[in-house]
């Protein structure tokens, strides 16, 4: 039976039909869907499915699953995986008992994320198996092997989808879905599962020696996939395959082609490939993973092989590839007329820009006027990952890093020597996430700063999934609710203020107590997710400008809510008006009025 199925819904489809117990991660784009995915079938088959506060947390919780013999998996984007790195490095001297599979999302072309990170370099890191699907029906039958694979070798296995894969939708085939191990048990072994230094030793030489088994294990794999044609030839993996397939039947050639799954590459497969050809060319995207491999079996297969690339810039390094960009690059080797990139100059003189922003009614917009109102510009403004970092253009955000880091950063800002006032801002999710140990570390070491956590009850960028403060579990079961105010003061901070943001004046109030305290001061600016609040039924009364009293001064224009237009000599207020009343309160004139 066919389902027509998000990527991501077609990996959750594979972790239900290979029998996983339990499954954990951390929402981040482009992963969020997997997650969510299985938790409709959490209660019937008796999985256990949670958001994690982090990543690392995540992946620990998955490993004491599969020590027991359950079947885990944990889920996260690829900076996560910098994470929850300690933790998978290690776990590849343990080894696991039940399947384990770290599926790991990568983002070419920074869509959602900071940076471009290839996850099968930590495969190669940590000397484990990696598979890299090419659309949605491989992603999920991957998913289902990727677990065999692990109880084969007692080793953990990397699942890579990138955003393209993640986010496509596709008819895919699926199966029964299999219910748990129902008589897990942890089997005590010191040797194995304590890593002192004497038990890591002989571990470290145990996975060395488990890297011909996962070589011989793969050799067959039905996702790499060779095709001879003429001597020269094209070699890929992942989503580029596909490009790569077109390209060549648009092209009307006959290269060879081989398309790569696993990681390693299979040697058999890959030597026949490079005796047979002349040149070839290593379509992949991000790191030149495949294509350092290619050379060094080229030096002992075929050492005057012409080999094409990103080193030898014919196929770029950053971004995601695509189409076009494949086929061109198979048409410059083949000597084939190349396709001009469509102009868009028109379109980009006619179409206004549209950068990101926050919502109408977002209450960190309100939260971030009134610290810049409370500090001024001259201050410095350490953030964080999360929605509200989309305010940049509000001038209150000047660093941003990794999750976590704007607490930190803004110490390490202090201490190296900056005597102006210092103010960051961090997330409710992201704080529990890891901004709780910088915290601790700000007031241990005395950081004089201001710490300003923006807590919408929910973690808006990824999908409004819940965290510890929301009194909510991934299942919707109530649970306890952490109170950040408690969390904040057990740290060190004795300065903790709760201000509801859309209360402009009171909030400009408690970030200029905040500024003048003399050691580690907390604002935590509380009001729901404007998003959210709408779900849930919740109506404000709009507002609307009085024409009479506005004399066009624009200064609810530069706020930047959405809703706020500017017309002739005039503002006015759109339908996206959700109500929250910032704008009447920065009113100068009292000309914006809610809606009788």
């Amino acid at each position: 039976m066919k389902e027509y199925l998000l990527g991501n819904a077609a990996i959750a489809r594979g972790i239900l039909e290979a029998g996983a117990g339990v499954v954990t991660g951390y929402p981040g784009t482009p992963a969020s869907e997997i997650v969510e995915s299985v938790v409709p079938f959490a209660k019937k088959y008796d999985l256990h499915v949670e958001w994690a506060v982090n990543e690392k947390t995540a992946l620990e919780v998955a490993i004491g699953a599969s020590w027991m013999g359950t079947r885990a998996v944990a889920v996260m984007k690829h900076v996560g995986l910098n994470v929850a790195a300690d933790p998978f490095m290690t776990l590849a001297y343990t080894g696991v008992s039940g399947g384990l599979v770290v599926i790991v999302s990568d983002d070419p072309f920074c869509h959602s994320s900071q940076n471009e990170q290839d996850t099968r370099r930590y495969a190669q890191f940590a000397s484990v198996p990696c598979l890299d699907p090419a659309d949605p029906q491989e992603a999920k039958d991957m998913c289902i092997y990727a677990f065999e694979l692990s109880e084969e070798l007692e080793l953990p296995v990397l699942l890579r989808p990138t955003t393209r894969v993640s986010h496509a939708r596709a008819d895919v085939e699926v199966g029964r879905i299999k219910k748990r191990n129902s008589n897990p048990e942890f089997v005590k072994d010191p040797a194995r599962w304590v890593m002192l230094p004497a038990h890591a030793r002989p571990r470290h030489t145990e996975l060395l020696k488990k890297q011909d088994m996962i070589k011989a294990s793969l050799k067959n794999s039905p996702w790499n996939r060779l095709v001879l044609g003429e001597d020269a030839g094209v070699i890929t993996s992942g989503i580029a395959g596909l490009y790569a397939e077109e390209a060549i039947k648009q092209l009307e050639i006959d290269i060879s082609i081989l398309r790569i799954g696993t990681f390693p590459p299979p040697d058999g497969l890959c030597s026949e490939f490079l005796e047979h050809v002349t040149k070839v060319m290593v379509i992949e995207e991000l790191e030149p993973v495949l294509e350092e491999y290619v050379e060094r079996l080229a030096r002992e297969n075929n050492p005057d092989l012409k080999i094409l690339g990103k080193r030898t810039d014919h196929i770029p390094r950053e971004g995601e590839l695509d189409t076009l960009v494949v086929r061109n690059a198979i048409a410059r080797m083949a000597d084939r007329p190349l396709v001009e990139v469509p102009a868009l100059k028109e379109a980009e003189e006619i179409l206004p820009p549209r950068p990101p922003a926050l919502c109408p009614g977002c209450s960190h917009r309100a939260a971030y006027y009134a610290m810049m109102k409370a500090f001024g510009k001259d201050a410095i403004f350490p953030s964080d990952i999360g929605c509200y970092t989309l305010a940049v253009r509000m001038g209150t955000i000047d660093t941003c890093l990794c999750m976590g880091a704007s607490i930190t950063v803004a110490s390490g800002i202090r201490f190296g020597g900056e005597e102006r006032d210092i103010c960051c801002s961090i997330g409710d999710s992201t704080f529990l996430h890891t901004g709780l140990p910088g915290l601790l570390n700000a007031a241990y070491n005395k950081a004089r700063i201001t710490v300003a956590i923006l807590d919408n009850s929910t973690t808006a960028m990824t999908g409004h999934q819940p965290h510890p403060g929301t009194g909510f579990t991934v299942t919707g079961e109530k649970t306890k609710a952490v109170s950040l105010e408690a969390v904040a003061n057990a740290l060190g901070a004795d300065f903790v203020e709760t201000v509801d943001p859309y209360d402009v004046d009171a909030t400009i109030e408690a970030f200029k107590r905040a500024k003048e305290y003399p050691g580690l001061s907390v604002v935590i600016a509380k009001q729901a997710c404007v998003i959210s609040a709408i779900r849930a039924g919740i109506r404000r009364r709009p507002f609307v400008v009085n024409s009479e009293n506005c004399n066009g001064c624009k200064k609810c224009v530069k706020f930047g809510c959405p809703a706020i237009e500017f017309d002739g000599e005039n503002a006015r207020i759109n339908v996206l008006c959700t109500g929250c009343g910032v704008c009447a309160q920065i009113c100068e004139n009292n000309a914006i009025e809610v809606v009788d």
